[in-house]
């Protein structure tokens, strides 16, 4: 039977693997782990007009409850605060489509579900 990674390692690895999801569906990677006020942003980025703030949850199997319902009202609210706070900061776009998503990482499985 394989080990399970820690779970100091899921998080960086769901992350690494969320970036290489999202660029081969043709985003760039603006930021990871970008430090907004006294929050973290886990990952920004841009496709075209649109760019997404991206919250990576994982869980290492089944008995652990889905990876996106760790993100309640207050983990959302300091998320999009990150984000306001982040794009005062990148003035220039300021006029794009923003999106904020939770993507849920299982496995293999990936899960992509917008916030709010």
């Amino acid at each position: 039977m394989p080990a399970r990674p820690s779970a100091r390692a899921l998080g960086p690895r769901a992350e690494r693997r969320v970036r290489l999801y999202y660029r081969l569906r043709g985003y760039r990677v603006l930021a990871a782990n970008a430090r907004a006020g006294r929050n973290e942003l886990d990952i920004v980025l841009r496709r075209g007009r649109r760019v997404v703030f991206c919250e990576v949850k994982a869980r290492s199997g089944e008995g652990y409850g889905d990876p996106r319902e760790a993100v309640g009202p207050e983990k959302e609210r300091r998320v999009r605060r990150a984000a306001e706070i982040w794009l005062a900061g990148h003035p220039e776009l300021l006029e794009l489509e923003i999106a904020l998503e939770v993507v849920g990482v299982r496995g293999k499985r990936i899960e992509r579900v917008p916030l709010g």
